[in-house]
């Protein structure tokens, strides 16, 4: 969707939210009117926009199920995304399924967490046993893994519903295979990120609360940055790479990618922690990072390359990054100069080098030399 300055009193959410509703009462059985009412209801008021810390007070206090807000979820996908492409796959029958348990186990008080009945997606890099991982490849199109992802598992003890399994580049690496569709941004013609684009645009469209994203080399912070929302890749280790298709072992990192600082907070708590199947995996205590953000940022030390957010960067993007830093000193941080060592090329170059080797090391039985 462009943007249009004769438009400018429709917020993008309010746009976007428009592409949807349409359509949506047919997607519902015929028989459910009081339910259809009561989702078309949600629906304008705009639900699928809401953080996840806010949609699981709601879910706790019991003001939603989180049947009603799976179904609109999907009902909402069905619709939108038609014009996204950010999902590959869709749990509709099993996030139903595991919604009801969920509201059920709520009825008898035993909540999981600030997950619990959420829907969110997950990248389809990630295994999971009652589904195909293509990885963005048309030959893995039948391929389903015989266990989960360690992620995935963690998601699911943590009460999270997962809706699909999100559109990526091919092996998180290469292009897009012509077999699948493209992501497309959903704010306009620009570029929706790799390779978790499809992570990025469906978070940023309102088609899950959350989603997880892989990053090698930019691949959580770019379609975050595009898509207008936040991605975080953790320190390596503190999330288990275990049940992930690799692209560089070394450089692979699993993390959260949401429309809030505190829901990564909430989805990076959930997934973290040690994995003894994972031989790079920390095993250290995990932090109460949503805990920590009441605190605020003040003394806290940011280094910053002026050089590196200036030189070759656009001028609105660098005058938006020179804008976050002023607001960071402002809130109390400390802003550092520093000065990273080498130069661009020299990191792109070490970077694909280390990357092309272990990707050949990490598919040589598909691709042998």
């Amino acid at each position: 969707m462009r943007n249009n300055e004769n438009h400018s009193k429709i917020s993008r959410r309010k746009a976007l939210s428009l592409l949807g509703l349409g359509a949506l009462a047919i997607q519902l059985p015929m028989g459910c009117n009081g339910r259809q009412s009561r989702i078309d209801s949600l629906e304008r008021e705009l639900i699928h926009y809401k953080t996840i810390s806010e949609i699981s007070k709601m879910i706790k206090s019991r003001e939603i199920s989180s049947t009603e807000l799976t179904q609109l979820m999907l009902n909402r996908i069905a619709t939108v995304d038609k014009k996204l492409n950010s999902y590959l796959t869709l749990f509709n029958d099993a996030a139903l399924a595991t919604a009801g348990k969920l509201d059920k186990e709520l009825e008898s008080r035993k909540y999981r967490g600030p997950l619990h009945g959420v829907p969110i997606a997950v990248k389809d890099l990630l295994y999971t046993s009652n589904a195909p991982t293509t990885g963005g490849h048309a030959f893995k199109t039948d391929f389903v893994p015989t266990y989960n992802a360690t992620v995935v598992n963690k998601l699911h003890e943590a009460g999270a519903v997962i809706l699909g399994k999100t559109n990526l580049t091919e092996g998180a690496m290469a292009g897009y295979h012509p077999h699948f569709k493209i992501p497309v941004n959903p704010w306009g013609p620009y570029e929706p990120g790799e390779s978790s684009s499809g992570s990025g645009v469906a978070t940023a469209a309102g088609l899950c609360f959350g989603s997880i994203g892989t990053d090698t080399g930019g691949s959580i912070r770019l379609p975050a940055l595009v898509n207008g929302i936040v991605g975080l890749k953790p320190t390596y280790g503190l999330v288990s790479r275990y049940g992930v298709l690799p692209l560089a072992e070394s450089m692979d990192h699993v993390g959260p990618m949401t429309r809030s600082v505190e829901d990564a907070a909430l989805m990076f708590e959930a997934i973290a922690g040690h994995d003894p199947s994972d031989p790079t995996s920390l095993d250290i205590e995990v932090p109460d990072f949503s805990e920590s953000l009441k605190s605020g940022i003040q003394g806290i030390r940011i280094g910053v390359d002026i050089d590196y957010i200036s030189e070759g960067v656009e001028v609105p993007l660098r005058k938006s990054i020179q804008n976050a830093v002023k607001a960071l000193d402002n809130l109390g941080a400390e802003i550092v100069p520093i000065k990273i060592p080498g130069k661009k090329e020299e990191w792109d170059e070490m970077w694909y080098t280390i990357s092309a080797k272990e990707a050949v090391l990490a598919h040589r039985e598909t691709y042998p030399l």
